[in-house]
C-alpha cells in the first residue's frame, strides 16, 4: 500500500510551506530518511526526508505551489503499484472570476504599478514572490490558476514569456534641434538585474535566502539607531580552560569552541544587565525574560541565526552540545522553523573568517548584536612588560534608543571581564 507524503508542521506559527525543489523524482528509488523534497517556510528552508522505502509513485504538487499542513504531497510505494488519480480541484468560494477571451495586452513595464502591491501580494509563495520582484511583474496583470485564484509560479513564468515575446516599444526620433526627452529610449532605466548583454556581466538571481537577509538588513538599519563600541579582550584565561578540559568534552560528545564560553558568559551578563535582553517598542522598553542567544552560521545559501532557548540555564558543557547540534543542523538543512525564532540576542564571529574585528547589524527587533573577531596571539603590556597573548576584538552593536553609549560600554565591559577572569 502506498505511503502518503504530506506537508509537516515545520513550527508553531507555520501553517503552510513552498515547494522549493524536489530530490527526487516520479519513478526514483528513494530510501527511508533520504532526503525528498526542499520546503521553504518565511523563516528557513528544510530538507524533507522520506517516510519510508520505495519509489515514487506521484508527484502531487510541484515547485513553487504553497500548501497548507497536511496537504498531500506525493506517494511512495512498490515499483508499478497504481494510485487514485488525482480529483479534479473543487472551485473555491475565493476564486478569482475566469479571464475573458480576448484580455488586453500587459501595460509596458516603464508604465505599470509597483509589484507586488494590494490583498494579492500577501497570499504570494515566498517562490512567486521572488519571480515577481527579480522580473519587475504586477502580480494584478495575471490570473491565478492556483487554489483559490492564487497566482502560481508557472503563471509568473507564463507571463514572462509571453512579455518577453512582445516587439519593445521604439520611441519616436527627436525632431532637429528637439533636446533629448529623459523619457526617451535613451534614458530608459532598466531593471537592476535586466541582463545587460554585455560579456563581462552575468546576472545571478536572488535566492529566497539571499533576498530575506537583503530585506531584514535594509530593514534593521531603517529601524534602529546603530552605535558600535569595540574591546579588546585577553583570552589566556579561556584558552588555558579549553585546552584542559577539551578532551573531556570530546568524550561526553561535545566539540568545545570558543563560541560555547561567549555565549555562556554572555548569558550570565544579560541576566545581570537585562535592558540590553530587550526590545523597542511603541512607547515602553520590553524586557524579555526568557534569555535566547542566537548564534549566526554560515551556509552555503548565506548567513542563517539558529537560536539557543533559556542559554542562562545550561552549564558550559550544555551550550557546547546546543551550539554543536544547531550548527550541524543548519549546515544539513534539517532546522525547523521554531530553532530559528524567539532570539532575544546575538553573537556573530566574523572571525572565523580572518577580520580582527566587524559592526554587525542589529537583529531585529533585538537591542544589540555581539561580533566576534579573530583570536589571535600579539604583544600586549602586562605588569609594565611586553608579553604574547591570546587577544580578542569584541564590538558591540547596540540600538541607541534603548541603551546609551555608557550602558553598551557596561555590557561589553562586563564581558571584558568575565573572560579575563574565567574560572
Amino acid at each position: 500500500m502506498a505511503t502518503n507524503v504530506t506537508m509537516p508542521q515545520l513550527g508553531e506559527s507555520v501553517t503552510e510551506g513552498t515547494i522549493g525543489k524536489w530530490l527526487k523524482q516520479k519513478g526514483d528509488s528513494i530510501a527511508k530518511y533520504e532526503p525528498l523534497v526542499e520546503i521553504i517556510t518565511d523563516k528557513v528552508n528544510s530538507e524533507i526526508p522520506s517516510p519510508a522505502d520505495g519509489t515514487i509513485l506521484d508527484i502531487r504538487v510541484p515547485e513553487g505551489e504553497t500548501v497548507k499542513v497536511g496537504a498531500l504531497l506525493a506517494l511512495i510505494g512498490a515499483p508499478g503499484e497504481q494510485v487514485a488519480a488525482v480529483p479534479p480541484a473543487a472551485p473555491s468560494s475565493h476564486a478569482a472570476p475566469h479571464a475573458p477571451e480576448a484580455s488586453p495586452p500587459p501595460l509596458p513595464l516603464s508604465l505599470q504599478p509597483s509589484p507586488l502591491r494590494g490583498e494579492r501580494a500577501g497570499r504570494l509563495s515566498p517562490v512567486v514572490a521572488r519571480l515577481a520582484s527579480e522580473h519587475g511583474v504586477d502580480i494584478s496583470q495575471i490570473q491565478g490558476t492556483g487554489e483559490g485564484g492564487r497566482v502560481t509560479k508557472q503563471d509568473i513564468e507564463k507571463y514572462i514569456a509571453q512579455r518577453q515575446a512582445m516587439p519593445a516599444p521604439v520611441a519616436p526620433a527627436p525632431q532637429p534641434g528637439e533636446p533629448l526627452s529623459v523619457t526617451s529610449s535613451a534614458f530608459t532605466r532598466q531593471p537592476a538585474n535586466a541582463p545587460t548583454g554585455l560579456a563581462d556581466e552575468e546576472v545571478v538571481p536572488l535566492t529566497p535566502m539571499r533576498k530575506a537577509i537583503a530585506e531584514h538588513m535594509v530593514r534593521s538599519v531603517h529601524t534602529s539607531a546603530h552605535v558600535t563600541t569595540v574591546f579588546e579582550v585577553d583570552m589566556s584565561k579561556v584558552a588555558a580552560h579549553r585546552a584542559a578540559h577539551k578532551d573531556e568534552f570530546a568524550r561526553q560528545g561535545a566539540d568545545l569552541t570558543y563560541t560555547a564560553y561567549f555565549v555562556e558568559v554572555v548569558a550570565r551578563v544579560l541576566r545581570e544587565q537585562p535592558v540590553v535582553n530587550s526590545s523597542f517598542g511603541d512607547k515602553s522598553i520590553v524586557l524579555k525574560k526568557a534569555i535566547n542567544i542566537g548564534v549566526a552560521v554560515a551556509i552555503e545559501e548565506g548567513l542563517i541565526v539558529p537560536v539557543l532557548k533559556h542559554a542562562d540555564e545550561l552549564n558550559l558543557l550544555g551550550i557546547a552540545k546546543a551550539v554543536n547540534d544547531l550548527a550541524r543542523r543548519a549546515r544539513e538543512k534539517r532546522l525547523m522553523p521554531d530553532d530559528v525564532q524567539g532570539g532575544t540576542f546575538t553573537i556573530t564571529n566574523p572571525g572565523v573568517g580572518g577580520s580582527l574585528f566587524g559592526t554587525p547589524i542589529i537583529n531585529q527587533p533585538q537591542a544589540a548584536i555581539m561580533g566576534v573577531g579573530a583570536i589571535v596571539k600579539r604583544p600586549v603590556v602586562v605588569d609594565d612588560a611586553i608579553a604574547i597573548r591570546p587577544m580578542v576584538y569584541l564590538s558591540l552593536t547596540f540600538d541607541h534608543r534603548i541603551l546609551d553609549g555608557a550602558g553598551g560600554d557596561r555590557f561589553l565591559s562586563a564581558v571584558k571581564r568575565s573572560l579575563e577572569h574565567y574560572a
